[in-house]
């Protein structure tokens, strides 16, 4: 019998963390299987997934950039969380054997931020694309006040975060906007700060003294992992949580319906984390 495995799709894919974490957490375990990279072009996702379906060895995948949300045409069935953030994340076989899709970037961002009491206090998210579409089906069974999308387009913005059952603000994403005045959390779901990209708007960094005194900021970047939001935000003495976070986070529920048991996972993932930085 072939050693079974699973793997991460994507294009580019070389980039991806989700191999070293995975295999990682196969050899803790000790158990004889093995997480892999895939390059998979949009016009393969078909062939992949039939020739993958076919291969009894194959335990499913992760899916990234640009395939999350083009392979539920592909699958024997999506789950009603994918379904409503229109992403998947995450294949797996069912005992039955068939393919279902799932996100489990929820799950990140519950590990992440899930220790904050959200009940009757605002929130704050920056974007509204596929990141801040997993955010916002997070927070709707988090009974908050109200979530203030900041983005370039808050008609935009508040047309997708209305899809969800929050009661949704759309805000400018510009200075004096007053979106981060007492919020309990602010989430930064778009690219602003990662490498090679915008950085995030000084103003945003000026207004974090703005938030709740409590407040947590959760940047989902994590290269690099110390974002200037982050650092701001800790500065000012706000708690803060980083991308890796999330990262982790949501490769452990993928691993479980992978290989049919939870990663070994203590003291803050310290090791784990120490390996994906070094």
């Amino acid at each position: 019998m072939s050693r079974p495995y699973a793997e991460v799709i994507g294009d580019p894919i070389a980039q991806s963390k989700s191999p070293l974490i995975h295999n990682f957490w196969l050899a803790k375990l000790g158990i004889d299987a093995e997480y892999r990279a895939c390059h998979v072009r949009p016009e393969e996702r078909g062939d992949y997934f039939a020739q993958r379906g076919a291969d009894t060895a194959w335990r499913g995948c992760n899916v990234t950039i640009p395939h999350k949300e083009r392979v539920a045409s592909f699958l024997d069935q999506v789950d009603d969380r994918a379904q409503a953030i229109g992403a998947i994340n995450t294949v797996f076989r069912t005992t039955e054997g068939g393919l279902t899709g799932t996100n489990t970037d929820v799950d990140g961002i519950a590990e992440a931020v899930g220790h904050v009491d959200l009940v009757g206090q605002e929130v704050c998210v920056i974007g509204a694309g596929g990141a801040a579409r997993a955010a916002f089906y997070f927070l709707s069974n988090m009974r908050c006040a109200a979530v203030l999308v900041m983005a370039r387009d808050p008609e935009k913005a508040l047309r997708v975060a209305s899809e969800f059952p929050i009661f949704a603000v759309g805000v400018k994403l510009q200075a004096g906007s007053g979106a981060l005045c007492e919020a309990r959390l602010l989430i930064n779901a778009t690219q602003l700060g990662m490498t090679g990209q915008e950085s995030m708007p000084s103003f945003v960094l000026d207004e974090l003294s703005e938030l709740d005194s409590g407040g947590l900021v959760f940047d989902m970047v994590y290269a690099p992992l110390q974002t200037s939001l982050l650092d701001t935000a800790r500065r000012v003495g706000l708690r803060a949580s980083d991308g890796l976070s999330m990262l982790i986070g949501q490769a452990a529920v993928a691993f479980e319906k992978f290989f049919g048991q939870p990663p070994p996972r203590d003291d803050g993932d310290r090791e784990l984390r120490a390996l994906l930085t070094a």
